[in-house]
């Protein structure tokens, strides 16, 4: 069993944030609610080659909150938790603080 992936290439690997599913009073909320589709940077490839051979690095870095599509992604399972790798390209942005 791995136990650390690293991506490869321009690859980008998230585990998903998942929103509460009820509140701290015990008010279950409702499955489909106007939360943000976010995960957080567990790890980043190298990036891609340009045709001179020099590396373009990936835009993000590990430990940042990105903005992700509604479909899309490879779903990996490492051990109990799920992840996802996207590529560069597919995620939308960055979610500061």
């Amino acid at each position: 069993m791995a136990k650390r992936l690293i991506p490869s290439l321009n690859r980008i690997l998230v585990e998903k944030i998942v929103p509460p599913s009820k509140t701290t009073a015990g008010i279950l909320l409702p499955e489909k609610t106007n939360q943000l589709n976010s995960g957080k940077v567990v790890a980043v490839g190298p990036g891609l080659r340009d045709k001179t051979g020099n590396v373009i690095p990936v835009s993000v870095k590990e430990g940042d909150t990105v903005l992700l599509p509604d479909y899309g992604g490879t779903q990996v399972k490492l051990g109990e938790k799920e992840f996802h790798l996207y590529r560069d390209d597919d995620i939308l942005g960055t979610l500061l603080d």
